[in-house]
């Protein structure tokens, strides 16, 4: 294993199966693409402090977003209104950057299918994940409460929500967060924020979800540099868990019950 991808490791969690897991990968999947990113010590904290900021603010947004009952103007209007928070962080906390990815051959490119081809296989785990979840009521609950929204709001409208806050997420967290935390372990911390403002949803289903998505994402950062890879992987992960997860739960009554909704 080449030093840099047991730095790699390393720097994720001190965990000798997942060591074991990168030896496995090949390096130009996984090794970091060079980047100069640097910025001055006043920028820097600049951007710390906007990123702290905006963190708080979009957290308690996201909070009340979910707060209001499906399909109603109130939570199309805030959940659009949480996306424009984490785009607006992440664009005044400095410069953002789309990343490259490493080829077999050594060169670089735009990160596209290989992103795409990782949204996939986040979404088959997740199904199998959620087909063990139906049979844990805790957890089945969590997640019907979620899906409330798909089923019972404007399917265009719950779509756009949707993909616009996962393109704003990367833009905040892998964009200006990631470059926030600093040098020593930023998936870790940035995926640490990540999930802490998750928990402002008050969902066991969405927290949990958070934390394996939440480093994926930010590991896509560490190897391209950029947030155009978590930001296809988050698309198309969101399109299929939209696509396919609320037809599994299509069966609980609660799903379609209006008078439960308006108990969220």
């Amino acid at each position: 294993m080449t030093r840099a991808r047991r730095r790699l490791g390393e720097s994720l969690i001190s965990d000798a199966g997942l060591t074991r897991l990168l030896d496995r990968l090949p390096p130009w999947l996984i090794d970091k693409v060079p980047r100069d990113h640097r910025e001055s010590d006043a920028a820097f904290r600049r951007r710390r402090r906007v990123t702290a900021g905006v963190s708080l603010a979009g957290a308690g947004l996201l909070g009340v977003s979910l707060s209001r009952k499906p399909d109603s103007p109130s939570f199309y209007a805030l959940t659009l209104g949480v996306a424009a928070t984490w785009v607006a962080g992440g664009v005044a906390s400095g410069p953002l950057h789309l990343g490259w990815m490493q080829t077999p051959r050594a060169t670089l490119r735009r990160p596209l299918l290989t992103p795409v081809a990782g949204g996939v296989a986040a979404f088959g785990l997740f199904y199998g994940a959620a087909l063990v979840a139906k049979r844990i009521p805790p957890l089945d609950a969590a997640i019907t409460r979620v899906l409330r929204y798909a089923q019972q709001g404007n399917p265009a409208l719950v779509t756009t929500t949707t993909l616009a806050n996962g393109v704003a997420e990367e833009v905040f967290f892998r964009g200006a967060l990631y470059a926030a935390v600093g040098v020593d372990h930023p998936v870790l911390k940035s995926s640490a924020v990540y999930t802490l403002a998750t928990v402002a949803t008050r969902n066991p289903a969405l927290v949990l979800a958070s934390v394996p998505m939440g480093l994926l994402f930010a590991l896509q950062r560490r190897v391209t540099g950029g947030i155009q890879a978590p930001a296809l992987t988050h698309l198309t992960w969101s399109i299929l868990m939209l696509r396919y997860l609320p037809p599994l739960f299509a069966d609980d009554p609660s799903v379609h019950d209006t008078r439960a909704a308006e108990a969220l």
